[in-house]
């Protein structure tokens, strides 16, 4: 209370000792986000990158009342103790940075040996261990999101405390959970995408998704399938002319319902295709279904429905 009371006095010492040299005003306004001082009379702008002497912690308990407490970075889902333990760097290096002697780096050599020893002891976190390596590695390959591996690591751990890890692969749940992440937060990535990463198959991933989904209650909304636009609209290299035409076609097949009990990608890609012929930037079939993962069947018969359906004019 004491510390707290000296540095609220020398702000007011700090704020009362500024003057505005345009107007004489005393009246002084901090602006903490920009961390200024500025005249409250004229506006004037009389101190900048002024520095913040408040407390550096800033963490609440479930009662919301403040305490005094800090320790190390937050805590993530996408580690199996979630972060909150120590680790001994494998730099053979001191506080100073100058080099251990030989006696010493066989001392952290062991040390470092059973500290990873005890961060991973029993079998449950051995299985988080190898379950969330396994959907970082398969993040990083596809390129998601921090909030995606949060959320696929978050599910993997449910999984685990319902016992429904019990007779089946480590790789084929966290695969599942990856990609029910994938779907919750809206990111555009198709079960045979990450069966690509994965090290089993598209079968085995959609029975473990299937599962953790029913058993989970994980109420995941329908894919749209403007969300895959962007993505292979880039990779077709077609102008922002197509994507924008293809998302109208989309939202005008939602409208008449024509995009219930179909893939989402396979809509995509026909309004992709649609879109390319009318504003002349002419894609096959085939260069279309290649870049989607789709067959060429699937395109062709997706844009005649959509055709038909919408009573579009496409010469083709």
């Amino acid at each position: 209370m004491a510390k707290a009371k000296s540095e609220n006095q020398a702000w007011e010492a700090e704020e009362t000792e500024n003057k505005c040299s345009s107007c004489g005003n005393e009246s002084v306004l901090r602006d903490y986000q920009r961390n200024i001082l500025l005249c409250e009379n004229c506006g004037r702008i009389l101190k900048e990158d002024i520095k913040d002497m408040g407390p550096e912690w800033r963490a609440f308990n479930q009662s919301e009342h403040e305490e005094k407490s800090r320790a190390g970075p937050p805590s993530t889902e996408t580690i199996h103790d979630k972060g909150l333990s120590t680790q001994i760097d494998w730099q053979n290096r001191d506080g100073r940075g100058q080099s251990l002697s030989p006696k010493r780096r066989s001392r952290m050599y062991r040390l470092r040996k059973w500290q990873k020893r005890i961060r991973v002891s029993g079998a449950k976190d051995r299985n988080l261990a190898t379950a969330l390596s396994e959907i970082d590695r398969m993040s990083s390959q596809l390129g998601l999101p921090k909030k995606v591996r949060e959320s696929a690591s978050k599910i993997y751990r449910e999984a685990v405390d319902e016992d429904l890890i019990r007779g089946r692969s480590i790789e084929s749940v966290s695969s599942a959970a990856l990609y029910a992440a994938c779907r919750e937060n809206q990111i555009p990535r198709t079960l045979e995408e990450v069966a690509e990463v994965s090290r089993v198959d598209k079968k085995d991933i959609g029975q473990s998704y299937r599962l953790i989904s029913r058993e989970l209650n994980i109420d995941l909304p329908p894919t749209d399938p403007s969300r895959y636009v962007a993505r292979f609209g880039s990779e077709l290299k077609v102008s922002g002319e197509v994507r924008t035409k293809a998302i109208e076609i989309i939202r005008k097949a939602q409208e008449e319902r024509l995009t219930s009990g179909k893939s989402p990608v396979g809509i995509a890609a026909a309004a992709l295709y649609i879109a390319a012929v009318e504003k002349g930037e002419r894609k096959t079939q085939r260069e279309v279904a290649e870049v989607t993962d789709m067959t060429e069947v699937t395109v062709r018969n997706r844009y005649k429905e959509l055709v038909e359906k919408l009573e579009l004019d496409l010469d083709i």
